[in-house]
């Protein structure tokens, strides 16, 4: 007997090879901070070394439409980008709202219709240093409106095939299963709806919301920040003591540490000799002991290679975030050559809003930490290679608005009415989109190559093959009748019960790797109900882009979390409400707006 035909409670053995990898890649990008890329890439291998798919199927994945358009879109949105478009936008939306009511809409509204086109996590990137500051203006707490702008970008995506990557790959799957293509705008009405009901309950729920300090109030005031400089080897004061050359008493600080080496000579007086090689932790005005440090011919301390010349340009402050999965959580920087691997010097680091008094470079680090960074002037810090492990939102490339921006603006339009009227498929749109970008100078090819994202990428291909293994190994069709046997024949009670279930799993698992799996789940339930599964794939769209209760269920929930001085709780308090309110009101939408019709 063949692997498939040998049952074990009911699974055959390849069925319980699919279901322990899940289970375990699952566990993998829960508690470890492995690239998620070559988690799901090595997902694939067990599968396919195993025999559970066989090489053509491991593989699909990237060759699978939806996966391709996801990759084409990237380059639309560089062009948008690149263009201005988006930040012209952002302009005149805001306004000066005069109630927090108002504020949420204007808010809210933008952001998901922004969202229906164009990535949410760019998006949301692009606004959340603009609300802020919006925020102060407005005398609201940007805890108040960043969860919102979060919420907002999920609900948006989910109002076309393309504003959202769960939406590609159910529609990619179901057009595999049933020949058929749905419409870019199958999710429209159903999202709009959603869309407002959840706008009304935020804020119905505004007192849910917390009310937190914002990490850059820990940086308003420059008082007692702390900084730690180093005497290189050619510094025209050594053997001198700090009394004699003004490093005992500065302007706008004082001297906290003094490190001879490994010594730590207490009390520090004036007249402790100066030495090559010392750091010297001050607390005070950060601008004037920047200054003391160009005057008094002080390095970074992480520099081992001692030279004057370092100081030059150390005069711009920015502000960074560390990341969810960063490499930084756990450790100091004092105790990684990060500084001089990027040519910067820490500042202070602020968390939860407060300020830490110790010497930054000796603070271990959490995600969500503020840190800020004196950089060179002249100098921007390279973003890209520090992505994965802080966020920046004070970045200086700000594209012009002129005629690239009409043009890329007529692109993208273009390219959703061709798909919406079915004139041409929504890959090829997008392949003409991305080309007429190019063409027409919206973006550069370099900048197109850059704004692919291959690790997502990555990780859409292996959630299109794990997808295919649960369904060809018998588990979708199993899980089905379980969920048959405890819900009875009603289909609405089946939709239901599975988008819970599914709206929970995308909580703690990609919203990506949900839809897949949980599409064979739903086409099954619905087939052997009898009725088309169209109007129940809807539904899943809706319930796997719906996680609002952990700031891990969503990277837009991630790029807030700092900037909002959040607590992990906060997005629990409104977020699990909002799962049921939005769940019903998806059940409710879909089944008007597509009405269950049973099969021939």
């Amino acid at each position: 007997m063949g692997a498939d035909t040998i049952l074990f409670c009911g699974f055959s053995l390849h069925a319980w090879i699919t279901i322990v990898t899940v289970l375990g890649m699952f566990s993998i990008l829960l508690f470890t901070k492995w690239r998620s890329d070559l988690v799901f890439l090595g997902a694939i291998g067990v599968l396919y070394v195993t025999g559970v798919l066989d090489a053509k199927e491991a593989f699909s994945g990237f060759s699978n439409t939806s996966v391709v358009t996801v990759g084409v879109l990237f380059v639309v949105v560089a062009g948008l980008m690149h263009t201005g478009v988006l930040q012209c936008i952002v302009r005149y939306l805001l306004g000066s709202p005069n109630s927090y009511s108002k504020a949420v809409i204007r808010l809210m509204i933008p952001v998901a219709v922004l969202s229906s086109f164009l990535s949410n996590t760019t998006v949301v990137s692009l606004f959340v240093n603009i609300v802020k500051m919006w925020a102060k203006k407005l005398n609201i707490s940007p805890s108040k409106l960043l969860i919102p702008l979060s919420y907002a970008s999920g609900m948006g995506g989910v109002c076309t095939l393309i504003g959202t990557p769960p939406n590609l790959i159910i529609s990619g799957l179901y057009e595999e299963n049933t020949g058929e293509a749905m419409n870019i705008l199958a999710t429209t009405i159903p999202g709009l709806f959603c869309l407002a009901v959840g706008v009304l309950s935020v804020i119905a729920m505004r007192r849910l919301l917390p009310d937190r300090k914002a990490p850059e109030s820990a940086f308003e005031s420059t008082n007692d920040y702390t900084v730690e400089l180093q005497v290189p080897s050619d510094n025209p004061y050594i053997g001198q003591t700090l009394g004699e050359v003004g490093l005992f008493h500065v302007k706008g600080g004082s001297l906290i540490e003094m490190h001879h080496f490994d010594e730590i000579p207490l009390p520090i007086t004036e007249d402790e000799p100066i030495m090559g090689g010392d750091h010297l932790v001050y607390a005070g005005q950060i601008d004037e002991l920047i200054e003391v440090a160009y005057t008094h011919k002080l390095v970074s301390a992480d520099h081992h290679v001692f030279s004057i010349k370092e100081l030059d340009g150390y005069s711009k402050l920015r502000t960074a975030y560390v990341t969810f999965g960063s490499s930084l959580i756990g450790k100091t920087i004092g105790g990684s050559s990060f500084e001089k691997d990027n040519n910067v010097m820490l500042a202070a680091v602020a968390r939860r809003g407060e300020r830490i008094n110790e010497a930054p470079r000796n603070v271990v680090l959490q995600a969500g930490d503020t840190l800020l960074l004196v950089c060179p002037k002249h100098i921007n810090v390279n973003m890209s290679s520090l992505e994965d492990d802080l966020r920046f939102f004070d970045s200086d490339a700000v594209p012009n608005v002129g005629y690239g921006t009409i043009v890329s603006t007529a692109i993208m339009i273009a390219m959703v009415v061709l798909s919406a009227l079915n004139v041409l498929p929504l890959l090829q749109c997008a392949f003409l989109a991305a080309a007429a970008m190019l063409i027409c100078r919206c973006c550069n090819m370099e900048q197109a190559m850059r704004a692919i994202n291959w690790d997502i990428l990555m990780v859409f291909a292996g959630s299109a093959v794990l997808g295919l293994a649960i369904q060809h190994t018998g588990i979708a069709e199993r899980l089905a009748n379980g969920i048959l046997n405890v819900c009875g024949t009603n289909p609405i009670v089946v939709m239901t019960a599975i988008c819970l279930v599914a709206t929970f799993a995308t909580e703690f698992i990609s919203n990506t790797a949900a839809g897949a799996m949980f599409f064979p789940i739903m086409f099954e339930a619905a087939e052997k109900l009898g009725y088309e599964p169209y109007p129940f794939l809807i539904a899943l769209m809706i319930s796997v882009s719906s996680s609002f209760a952990t700031p891990i269920g969503s990277p837009t929930h991630m790029l807030v979390y700092a900037p909002g001085g959040y607590r992990f709780s906060d997005f629990m308090r409104i977020g699990l409400l909002m799962n049921i309110i939005i769940l019903a009101a998806n059940i409710f939408i879909v089944n008007i707006v597509y009405p269950l019709t049973p099969l021939p």
